[in-house]
């Protein structure tokens, strides 16, 4: 007998499933008359952003009571209520809720077809649309500006988010592509390496290690290191590390992003184990010396998620060749 939690899971798939069939069987009625459009789900989405259906109603530049009545049409079509009347703010019913998904979706893709017909003028136009994380945005500056120079009429937006978030985004049509420093769990995607990487030890000019091209982690115990903040697998493998070879770990000080940490580590505030890629810079400019930590061996690699099947816009199609061929 299947348990209580499988026998749920898999009536939220059949409500999926049945609510995708209706999204595509309901536009049209027995005459051919639309019942759904995007103008509906747009007005939809933006009652359910602002919680109310006048603020919704400004935002749009439209009135309360056409508002209402879209809402109310949409409703019809569905056979379902979508907002909880009466509460405050607006609240979504289940069946909202369901909605808002798969409409953020449609409306998603309508913009995609828009960017495609656009980019159709050989990338004289059009918009570049990526995700990264603090870390991640290093690999992909030297290839940025190769495409820029190149392509100086597209508009490159670099959104900054977690990791963890990068997948959905990219599922769902509101990024291209996502650089992360790991393989995707979802079937839907592809992973594409394109950076070798490492955690690094880095230490001020200054500092008696920057002496020394190696050093054992035992002698790093009474070291202050400026950690991130951020929790992150290759923070716990760090810490594991160190406990690992029963070594003294000692980080008083956790800064909010790996720029203030390399600027602290610059003022010789203390040392940092942070990737390379994001360190390069200075070290080749001799702003900092990297030290080798004979027990530390931790490579991470960058990869560029995008969704498994599917035709890549022209200007990602663009950027994943300048990044293969570096």
């Amino acid at each position: 007998m299947d348990s209580p939690t499988l026998v749920t899971q898999r009536r939220g798939l059949l409500v999926k499933f049945i609510f995708i069939l209706l999204l595509i069987i309901l536009p049209y009625n027995a005459t051919g008359g639309i019942l759904l459009d995007l103008g509906e789900l747009q007005v939809f989405l933006m009652v359910a952003k602002e919680g109310s259906f006048s603020r919704a109603a400004e935002r749009l530049y439209r009135t309360q009571p056409a508002i209402s009545l879209g809402i109310r049409k949409l409703e019809d079509s569905l056979g379902q209520p979508l907002f909880v009347r009466g509460s405050r703010p607006v609240r979504l019913t289940d069946a909202g809720t369901l909605l808002k998904e798969y409409a953020e979706r449609l409306l998603n893709l309508r913009d995609e077809v828009t960017k495609g017909l656009t980019e159709l003028e050989g990338l004289k136009r059009g918009e570049l649309s990526l995700g990264v994380n603090e870390s991640s945005i290093h690999a992909l500056l030297p290839a940025l500006a190769k495409f820029r120079n190149a392509h100086p009429g597209v508009q490159v937006r670099v959104h900054r988010m977690f990791s963890r978030d990068i997948p959905h985004e990219v599922l769902n049509y509101r990024l291209d592509v996502g650089a992360i420093s790991y393989v995707p769990r979802e079937t839907q995607l592809q992973a594409t390496e394109i950076v070798k990487d490492e955690l690094v030890l880095v230490v001020p000019l200054k500092h008696p290690l920057a002496k020394k091209r190696e050093v054992d982690i035992a002698d790093l115990g009474g070291e202050t290191f400026v950690g991130h903040i951020v929790e992150s697998p290759f923070r716990r493998r760090v810490i594991e590390l160190f406990a690992r070879h029963r070594a003294t770990l000692n980080m008083p000080i956790e800064m909010p992003t790996i720029e203030s940490i390399k600027r602290f580590v610059q003022m010789g505030m203390g040392v940092a184990i942070v990737p390379r890629m994001c360190v390069q810079w200075e070290i080749e400019h001799g702003w900092m010396k990297e030290v080798k930590v004979r027990q530390m061996s931790m490579p991470r690699h960058v990869y560029l998620v995008s969704r498994r099947g599917a035709r890549l816009p022209h200007a990602a199609a663009e950027l994943m060749r300048i990044l293969r061929e570096e």
